[in-house]
């Protein structure tokens, strides 16, 4: 047997150590290849990870800056509201083609108009006071209505609801209510109301005085309007004054507050085949839908009979002795005539009462024009005075009024120069 050399021994060597050294470079490969789609599968999923926190931050971002967007449009509108120099208002758009006043009002004429005017203006008053919606100062309540006014006399008198010349007359009634009630006759083309009440709610909503906006349509036409109102923050003015239709799931789901005003609108539109009212009929009304005088003037109230202070409600100061701009929502009468001598009676009375502007440390814009009371009717005299009690200050030097706990024979004085209070 020949044995092996030392050169084949060592040969041998070698290769085992290759072989060795090739098997756990393999092994090492292996687990370096392992580890490496580990690592990457890892990194995939953090990735994944992070790209969902950044659009979540993004979200995040997007929410708060249109937060920060509506809170510094609502800190503009308080602003507006409770600066002296500003005027604010509340605003009203009835779009009349889908709309309109009930029948009781309709058939009742100019009186029938002042009583819906009233109507509406009550419930917005009693909708702001519920809801706390009460600017400091002054602010003005506008009301437009959009209609076509030849297509509704013609089909209210075709189904005998009111006679054209009650409908006309209802008309007056309505904007003879305030100089801030405002009817817009758009004509007889399709859609001419909801474009112009469109651009109406697209325009108001804008301007920081405006600090509500009561809609009266219900049509789904709309809710492209108010997904843009939604989109510029600016829908939280809008209420919708519900009428006869049930509101759009569109609209429903943006979730725009309501306010129904009972009786106000008719409850539906008039059906084509209602039989119309006998020409005698017609005839009839027409000839007593107004109490003219001898000489086809409307007659007017008489003067109350009874103290002014007790009447109910009583006359307003402001309207028989300056100007009121509260119109429709003055909870005080503007409807009495009154006699020279109760006119004087009722001037008299209201300078007992302290101008509201002097109230609130302002100078009164009616200088000597003011109905209301400047100085302390009883001067030095003044036993409330005497007190330190008196709603005037300094008798002698005309004294101006410094608390508002004051009950007079007219309007309080709280409610003076354009104060709006709910009735």
């Amino acid at each position: 047997m020949v044995s092996e050399g030392p050169g084949k021994s060592s040969d041998y060597t070698k290769n085992i150590f290759f072989l060795d050294l090739s098997s756990a470079t393999i092994q090492k490969n292996i687990e370096l290849t392992t580890r490496v789609s580990e690592l990457e599968e890892e990194l995939a999923v953090w990735k994944q990870a992070r790209s969902a926190t950044v659009d979540t931050a993004e979200r995040e971002k997007r929410v708060y800056d249109d937060q920060v967007t509506l809170l510094k449009k609502r800190v503009a509108v308080l602003e507006a509201v409770h600066s002296p120099q500003e005027d604010s208002m509340i605003l009203c758009v009835i779009d009349g083609s889908g709309n309109f006043f009930s029948e009781s009002f309709l058939s009742a004429g100019q009186q029938g108009g002042r009583a819906a005017a009233q109507c509406l203006a009550k419930g917005i008053a009693q909708y702001l006071h519920n809801e706390k919606i009460q600017p400091r100062g002054r602010f003005s309540f506008w009301v437009s209505l959009y209609f076509d006014r030849q297509g509704w006399s013609k089909s209210l008198v075709a189904r005998g609801i009111c006679t054209a010349v009650e409908f006309e007359a209802f008309l007056v009634g309505f904007s003879e209510a305030s100089p801030y009630f405002l009817l817009v006759d758009v004509g007889y083309e399709k859609d001419a109301t909801s474009v112009k009440v469109k651009e109406y709610l697209q325009t108001y909503t804008r301007f920081p005085q405006t600090i509500k906006v009561f809609f009266g349509g219900n049509d789904a036409t709309y809710l492209p309007a108010f997904s843009a109102l939604d989109n510029a923050k600016l829908l939280d003015k809008i209420i919708v004054l519900k009428g006869r239709n049930n509101l759009p799931a569109g609209l429903s789901s943006l979730l725009v507050p309501t306010l129904e005003i009972d009786n106000l609108f008719m409850s539906q539109k008039p059906s084509n085949n209602v039989v119309p009212t006998s020409t005698a009929q017609m005839v009839a009304r027409e000839s007593s839908t107004i109490d003219t005088t001898m000489d086809g003037v409307l007659s007017s109230p008489s003067p109350p009979l009874i103290p002014l202070h007790k009447q109910d409600p009583p006359p307003c100061n402001e309207h028989y002795l300056m100007t009121c701009n509260k119109g429709a929502l003055c909870k005080y009468s503007h409807e009495y005539v009154l006699s020279p001598e109760q006119l004087s009676t009722l001037a008299t009375n209201a300078k007992k009462a302290p101008c509201n502007f002097l109230r609130h440390g302002l100078q009164c814009p009616y200088g000597e024009q003011c109905c209301w009371g400047h100085v302390c009717p009883r001067g030095t005299s003044c036993f409330h005075y005497s007190k330190g009690k008196c709603w005037f200050k300094g008798g002698e030097n005309g004294r101006r009024l410094m608390s508002s706990n004051l009950t007079t024979y007219g309007n309080t004085s709280a409610d003076m120069h354009g104060e709006i209070l709910p009735n």
